[in-house]
C-alpha cells in the first residue's frame, strides 16, 4: 500500500464490494451474518468475513457468485470455483478537468434493454436487469443505435466511485468513444469529490494503455473469483 493510499483513505478498495455494501450502497445488501450479498437484480458480487466464506453457499439467489479480493478465494463448503480472472485495479487521484461533449448522452430507463444488449455482447463485466440503477450512465448513439456507454458501480467510501461498464459494439471501436464516455463519467465524479477508480482484467493491455492515458494508475493486483454450486 502506498503512502498516498493511507493519507486518502483507499484502503477500503483492497476489499470494494465488502466496503461498499457495507457502507454508501447498504440498501443493496441482500446478505445477513458474516456475508454481504449484493441484490442479484444488481449483479452477483458478494464478500464474506475471513473464515466464514462457506456462509457465500446460502446466498447464489440461483446463479454464480463474484468475489473481487486481493487473492483468490478457494472453494468454500458447498460452492466450486468456476474460474478466476486476474484483475487489475486502476485509480485516478490526479486532477480531472471538466468535460462536455455534445454527442454524449445521459441514458435511463427507457434506455435500458439497449443497454443490457450491448453489456451482454461485449461482456465489460457482469449486467443485470438494474445494473444500470448503480448510477449516471452516458451513451453515444450512431444513427440513432446505441454505439457505445459507460457508467458507474461501487462506492466503497463516500470519496470514491467505480468507472464501470465501458463497452462499444464492435462496428464502432476504434474511434476513440469509449475514451470521451469514460472522461464524461470521470468528470461527473470529481464534481462530486469522488476519486474513480475501476478494475481491468489483467491481460487487457490495450484498455489498460487507454486508463492510462486517461490519468489512472496502477494500484493494486485483484482477482476476481466466480463461485457456482458443486
Amino acid at each position: 500500500m502506498s503512502r498516498l493510499d493511507t493519507m486518502l483513505n483507499f484502503a477500503v478498495l483492497d476489499r470494494p464490494v465488502w466496503h461498499s455494501l457495507g457502507g454508501p450502497q447498504q440498501a443493496l445488501d441482500l446478505g445477513g451474518g458474516h456475508v454481504r450479498r449484493l441484490d442479484p437484480a444488481y449483479g452477483p458480487f458478494a464478500a464474506a468475513v475471513a473464515g466464514a466464506e462457506a456462509d457465500l453457499s446460502q446466498h447464489l439467489h440461483g446463479g454464480e457468485i463474484w468475489l473481487v479480493e486481493p487473492e483468490a478465494v478457494p472453494a468454500p463448503k458447498g460452492l466450486q470455483v468456476l474460474r478466476t480472472a486476474p484483475l487489475l485495479q486502476m485509480i485516478a487521484d490526479g486532477p480531472i478537468a471538466p468535460f462536455e461533449d455534445a454527442e454524449i448522452v445521459p441514458l435511463g430507463e427507457a434506455d435500458a434493454a439497449e443497454m443490457a444488449e450491448l453489456a451482454i455482447a461485449t461482456e465489460p463485466g457482469p449486467w443485470a436487469s438494474e445494473t444500470w440503477r448503480y448510477g449516471q450512465f452516458y451513451g453515444i448513439r450512431i444513427d440513432g443505435r446505441l454505439a457505445a456507454m459507460a457508467g458507474e458501480r461501487m462506492r466503497p467510501a463516500p470519496h470514491l466511485a467505480e468507472v464501470s461498464g465501458v463497452c462499444t459494439w464492435p462496428e464502432f471501436r476504434g474511434r476513440g468513444l469509449a475514451a470521451r464516455l469514460i472522461r464524461k463519467v470521470m468528470a461527473g465524479m470529481a464534481a462530486r469529490g469522488e476519486v474513480p477508480y475501476l478494475h481491468s482484467y489483467a491481460t487487457n493491455a490495450s484498455a489498460i494503455r487507454l486508463y492510462e492515458s486517461l490519468g489512472f494508475r496502477a494500484r493494486r493486483a485483484m482477482v476476481a473469483t466466480l463461485l457456482g454450486p458443486e
